[in-house]
């Protein structure tokens, strides 16, 4: 999927929130600054005879986004923490209890100016969540494991340029950017498992394997005359980074979003056919046909040996957390999440596997301190 229409309109809005700011914006300047929000957004529904249907239900939703900034001289160090976890409470027979969000996301950078407005920056993430993700069937049937703790994980590790012409706006741009993706899985967690997931004798397959196939931490490796797919815990991207924040605050209104674009430096098409329980490059194929006429290559499925992880399809994560507070402890808050990765497999309502736009929305009202 092209990414191109996700960037154009990411630039829109961070300029327009560059050129948005006056001087009346501006924070007092001190060595260090703190700012965020962080809250607790609740609802409740109770239904007595409703004709129209529906269930009781309660959800609630803490969250807290933080940013610390040192700015002196000519250093600058910018660490950044968001938080989030989401329960539902449902009054219903099976799966009373489902996490609605779950999110850890940590940022730091560190930064030389070496003009008024450009560091020469250092930069490391990590992203994850706090528990068992699983598809909610409402069913007494199992509900399947998506997700976990380190399944996946993203850890960044970068050098490049930040441009911050103020202490509200920054771009990132980094040529040397590391990615390490992680599918872990424990083996108690394997074990626990081990009867919805198949585990062979050597301890392979199970959730382990399953979790690895959905985040794309595994490679082709040839194998005799073809390849065959190896499965590991991580997997390492050297590639570019691109990333903007805004940070803003108008009295009781406070704006943060992120975008953070990612691709990594590859670039292999080779057609890789599934044949006979083998994997094959086309000219095998080709050279199989011959001898086997009844092989049709249009009509049979295939994919690219690098499971479409090539530079210029980006990795998109755009973050916007909008925040107002009054009567001093209550506030609204509006958050979305929007994520694009190559090489990560997402079933729709039919079971059918790809690479697809994620899209997450939340407003509350709830008790909430923004600084």
């Amino acid at each position: 999927m092209k990414t191109k229409y996700f960037v154009l309109l990411a630039c829109a809005v961070f300029s327009s929130a560059l050129f948005a700011q006056d001087e009346k914006a501006e924070p007092e300047k001190k060595d260090w600054q703190w700012s965020g929000v962080v809250g607790l957004n609740a609802s409740a529904t109770g239904l007595v005879n409703w004709a129209a249907g529906g269930v009781n239900n309660l959800n609630g939703v803490a969250f807290g986004k933080v940013r610390l900034l040192y700015d002196k001289n000519n250093l600058s160090w910018e660490t950044n923490l968001d938080v989030e976890y989401g329960l539902s409470f449902l009054d219903q027979k099976y799966d009373k209890f489902q996490k609605s969000s779950d999110r850890l996301d940590f940022n730091t950078k560190f930064g030389w100016a070496f003009h008024p407005t450009w560091y020469l920056t250092a930069q490391a993430g990590f992203k994850t969540q706090f528990d068992l993700g699983r598809t909610y069937t409402g069913t007494p049937d199992f509900n399947p494991v998506i997700s976990n703790i380190l399944a996946p994980s993203y850890t960044d590790i970068s050098v490049g340029i930040d441009w911050k012409p103020n202490n509200i706006f920054s771009v990132y741009l980094s040529p040397v950017a590391g990615r390490i993706t992680t599918a872990y899985v424990s083996d108690a967690l394997q074990k626990r498992f081990a009867d919805q997931y198949a585990v062979d004798a050597d301890g392979n397959g199970g959730i382990r394997d399953e979790l690895r196939e959905k985040y794309g931490t595994w490679s082709y490796v040839q194998k005799g005359e073809g390849y065959e797919k190896r499965y590991t815990n991580a997997k390492a991207s050297l590639g570019l980074n691109l990333k903007g924040t805004v940070n803003y605050t108008y009295k009781d209104l406070k704006v943060i979003t992120t975008l953070s674009l990612f691709t990594p430096y590859a670039w292999d098409k080779t057609k890789l056919y599934t044949y006979n329980d083998g994997i094959y490059t086309e000219a095998w194929m080709i050279d199989k046909q011959k001898e086997d006429p009844s092989i049709d290559l249009e009509n049979m499925a295939w994919k690219y040996r690098d499971n479409n992880q090539r530079f210029g399809n980006f990795d998109v994560d755009w973050t916007v957390a909008v925040s107002y507070q009054f009567l001093k402890c209550l506030n609204v808050t509006l958050s979305t999440d929007l994520k694009y990765y190559n090489g990560v497999l997402i079933a729709d309502k039919e079971g059918n596997m790809a690479e697809r736009v994620q899209f997450k929305a939340v407003l509350g009202l709830g008790v909430g301190y923004a600084f």
